[in-house]
């Protein structure tokens, strides 16, 4: 069973207990229901802590302690079959209180509609809407108890059709050895997987729950074994290759471990959608985390494999090479410039932890490189190779995407050799809560507004502008961020404000984010407009409505 403690860190499960609202805004859950679901219901509002499994309140109630829990999947015992039979997908159509709110456990179907109502987490239960609360009991095992068992029991209406109850696996599929994901995570495709985390839960702590980082695969997973993986440093002179075993990475070089954010280049692209339509997986606001990786320096290795700092004037790139293969078998590749990955303040890790763990298969496993302040790109997972060379990368992704081009260009005039490719990434910011459309309470004077910001090479967040009217008037965020030495603020900011409401029905929040150059986020979105959708770093907006206090 996994160590929850260190999925969860105190902090985040305080803050979480201290939001619990004392009543469900029906509005306002819907006006939720409203973003972007996958076809099993998994991408609904993600809420506090354990947000959406049915257990979620007794969680928040039971504190702490309650992440002791030990009691396993295997030992609770549901009871017998007994009722309608029910697809998967008659499941998945209930995930909005219009529909009525189902969910599955071990086979059987339970309406849990009239519940949601009396939930202490209030609309955080709908997590698990339209799908199975297995995954979440399995990481939260306060849910596992016998009151929690028979409460349940009371909502169950049938049974899961027997086919939908174990899903066979095709073994012609190169996506076969995929490893099972958390399933809040919005699913943007299946093959190759892509899912962004939930928004509402970004803000909440400053290092990301693994399970709930954001994935970015562009071929198939790859199954690798740790007692026979080797990394190669060619340092592409004729000098014999170094070849080091996993277990030589982590004994024979001193070990760092760093908070470092990753961003997708097309993190927030639908944004630019509502423009003119771009091309690439439709990202909203989470596909990008922030995680404690631990590895080896990249300038140490390199070091060891032969070469010197006299060196970098022969070469100028390091080239990456990944074990995910297409089906040609040519590696996911990127590249960097190699005197920045020699400079002897260079924080470019060969990592192999994330969060204290192993890195997981979806981000690497067993190892991975990791490049601060640069675009997730270039952060080339189950890492098999590393080369001196003089020239960047040959992959598809290294020269021919993750560029940016003017408003103007067109894919009829687009000329990939002409720009260089996405490194450092700039400012941006995002607003995680409220949601876009949420309804407060009626009678609301104030609400609080939470949510990220980050630069790209090692440039910190110095401010954080918050607006209430679309940016006519604006007022100064309360920032919280890992302390990291100048130049290396390699992690991202979380930030607060309480806005006014001022006796406005529609609130029209919007914010930006200004780093340690005093580099500043563009207005709005039509001016950084282009064809792949990258670099979408407008001022994020919400609109939240406030009804007029009944009395």
């Amino acid at each position: 069973m996994l160590s929850l403690s260190r999925r969860w860190p105190p902090s985040l499960l305080t803050s979480a207990l201290q939001r619990c609202p004392r009543k469900v805004n029906t509005q306002a859950v819907r006006a939720v229901q409203t973003k972007t679901s996958t076809k099993y219901g998994r991408n609904l509002f993600w809420g506090s802590v354990i947000a959406g499994s049915l257990g979620t309140g007794l969680f928040l109630f039971y504190g702490q302690d309650s992440l002791n829990a030990s009691r396993s999947l295997s030992t609770v015992k549901p009871s017998p079959p007994s009722g309608p039979l029910y697809s998967q997908d008659d499941v998945a159509q209930h995930n909005s209180l219009q529909n009525g709110i189902w969910v599955t456990f071990e086979g059987h179907v339970y309406d849990i509609t009239e519940f949601v109502g009396q939930h202490p987490g209030g609309d955080k239960i709908l997590l698990a809407a339209g799908g199975a609360i297995e995954p979440f009991w399995a990481m939260y095992a306060v849910h596992q108890t016998d009151e929690v068992l028979k409460m349940l029991a009371e909502y169950r209406i049938g049974e899961l059709k027997a086919e939908d109850k174990k899903t066979a696996v095709d073994t012609n599929d190169p996506y076969r050895n995929d490893p099972e994901r958390h399933p809040s995570l919005v699913v943007r495709s299946k093959k190759p997987f892509n899912a962004e985390t939930p928004l509402a839960l970004l803000g909440d702590s400053l290092v990301t729950p693994t399970p709930l980082f954001y994935v970015r695969n562009h071929l198939p997973v790859p199954d690798v074994d740790p007692n026979s993986y080797r990394l190669e440093i060619n340092l592409g002179n004729g000098t014999k290759p170094l070849t080091l075993s996993l277990d030589e990475l982590r004994k024979k070089f001193k070990q760092h471990t760093l908070t470092v954010a990753i961003q997708c280049a097309g993190n927030r692209r639908d944004e630019m959608n509502g423009i003119k339509k771009v091309k690439g997986l439709t990202w909203a606001e989470g596909a990008i985390g922030n995680a404690q990786w631990t590895g080896v320096k990249l300038r140490d290795v390199l070091l060891a494999a032969g070469f010197k700092d006299s060196d970098i004037d022969d070469a100028k790139h390091v080239q990456f090479e990944g074990l995910d293969v297409d089906v040609s078998k040519a590696p996911y590749g990127a590249s960097m410039s190699l005197g920045k990955a020699m400079d002897a303040k260079s924080d470019v890790l060969i990592a192999f932890a994330m969060n204290g763990e192993d890195i997981p298969k979806d981000h690497g496993y067993p190892v991975r490189i990791i490049v601060p302040g640069v675009v997730g790109a270039r952060q080339v997972k189950w890492l098999s190779r590393v080369v001196i060379a003089d020239e960047e990368s040959r992959c598809h992704w290294q020269r021919n995407d993750y560029k940016g081009f003017s408003p103007s260009t067109d894919w009829d005039t687009v000329d990939f050799t002409s720009m260089p490719s996405i490194q450092d990434l700039p400012v941006q910011s995002a607003i995680c809560e409220p949601a876009n459309g949420a309804v407060l309470e009626a009678g609301t004077d104030e609400f609080t507004v939470k949510g990220y910001a980050w630069s790209g090479g090692g440039r910190g967040i110095v401010r954080v502008d918050v607006s209430p009217d679309g940016g006519k008037t604006w007022q100064i965020a309360e920032l919280k961020k890992s302390e990291q030495p100048e130049g290396k603020a390699w992690g991202w900011t979380l930030w607060e404000a309480t806005i006014p409401v001022e006796n406005r029905e529609s609130v029209d929040v919007c914010c930006k984010a200004i780093d340690s150059s005093y580099n500043n986020q563009p207005e709005n979105v039509a001016p950084i407009w282009n064809l792949r959708g990258v670099l979408s770093t407008a001022w994020h907006r919400v609109k939240v409505t406030v009804p007029p206090d009944e009395e």
